[in-house]
């Protein structure tokens, strides 16, 4: 038998990422997410990353150097620039937190049926976190991040809670010192900072989880059939996606989904056009206009990430940079992307294998990146 090239114990550091980010079904147990009939991307006139100038090089040059795994751009729907630099066009490569903004998107669907109350407190939907952080808040305060809890977001940590909930969710070894609880037994633990609700824009990814559990109970419904027939099916994926699920089958909605380039630029693409695909409104309108002019910027401010967009906010699981574009992202560990730029009328989805987590300086040069793109094409 072939030896894998990365195991659950170095999977997410280099180099053995730029293998394992496009073979996490490898190494973690998955659920699927069924597609239906592919919708095609036609192609637009080619833009040369080449000759789009960027820094004291080229784009193209700047996603060689920048662990680019995949790159689209689509200007008015239509492919203007695709490129497959450590991937192939069928891999599925994992989202991390990009999963978030999907997720976050789902929800405006149930939200819109009356399935789904996002005013509604947390227990509503799940008794089992009262003696939580979760137990007083709303699914308002998990969709915008501003849940008061004492958890940290430290990707590094080997040994305190972070590393806990890493192998929770099948993620790292199983380590004995940490017990056998599963996804959902983890968030019923999380415990509060003794702060306020709603104030401060506080990042962290078992917010996102927990939205999972919320919609799969609003629902009655497994998360990857929902997202199947709510989402991938009706948006024209061309592909199955799936997501990393624990040892007890819980759904790591926080990070764990993955998708080929080409389909989650038709998600972007359905995200940018308002909630519409294929002639039929697939998230709701409202929704959308929600993300993109709603969120506090006091509570962002607050924050620790404003200096990536210093204007900016965040709603539903969406970043915004609140430029004059109108500019909204999705954004995962390890340089995963989705940019939208309502006013250029430019989708553009950029996955990658960055050796660290976070790398500020790489993140707002990539933010600045696509918006060569969206001038490029204007």
């Amino acid at each position: 038998m072939t030896q894998k090239p990365a195991d659950l114990s170095n999977w997410r550091t280099a180099p053995h990422n730029r293998w394992s980010f496009t073979h996490v079904g490898d190494l973690i147990p998955t659920a699927a997410i069924a597609h239906g009939p592919a919708q095609a991307l036609p192609p637009g006139e080619a833009l040369d990353l080449s000759q789009v100038k960027f820094g004291e090089g080229s784009l193209a040059s700047f996603l060689e150097n920048a662990s680019t795994d995949g790159f689209i751009a689509l200007h008015k729907g239509r492919v203007v620039a695709e490129r497959y630099l450590n991937m192939e066009s069928v891999s599925r490569h994992i989202l991390f937190s990009v999963s978030k903004s999907v997720t976050g998107t789902l929800a405006g669907v149930l939200v819109a049926d009356g399935t789904l109350d996002p005013d509604a407190p947390v227990i509503t939907y799940l008794p089992e976190v009262k003696a939580s952080a979760y137990g007083d808040c709303t699914v308002r305060h998990v969709l915008d991040m501003t849940v008061d809890l004492s958890f940290v977001e430290n990707y590094l940590d080997t040994q305190g809670d972070f590393a806990r909930y890493r192998v929770a969710t099948g993620w790292n070894p199983p380590n004995p010192a940490f017990g056998g609880e599963g996804l959902h037994e983890f968030l019923a633990t999380v415990k509060p900072a003794h702060s306020r609700h709603g104030e401060v824009f506080y990042y962290v990814s078992p917010n996102s989880d927990l939205l999972g559990w919320i919609l799969e109970r609003a629902a009655g419904q497994p998360f990857a059939s929902l997202m199947s027939q709510r989402l991938w099916q009706p948006l024209g994926a061309e592909s199955d996606a799936f997501v990393t699920v624990d040892a007890k089958g819980a759904v790591r909605t926080a990070g764990g989904i993955n998708t080929t380039l080409r389909d989650l630029a038709r998600f972007g693409e359905l995200m940018r056009n308002g909630g519409r695909a294929n002639g039929r409104e697939i998230i709701p309108a409202s929704w959308i206009e929600d993300i993109r002019h709603g969120g506090s910027r006091q509570a962002w401010a607050r924050g620790t990430m404003s200096a990536l967009f210093p204007n900016g906010s965040y709603r539903s699981k969406w970043y915004k940079a609140n430029d004059a574009d109108g500019s909204f992202y999705a954004i995962g560990i390890h340089g995963q992307w989705i940019y939208l730029n309502p006013a250029a009328e430019v989708t553009a989805v950029k996955f990658s294998s960055q050796p660290d987590p976070v790398n500020d300086t790489l993140d707002l040069q990539t933010a600045q990146a696509f918006a060569a793109v969206a001038q490029a094409v204007r």
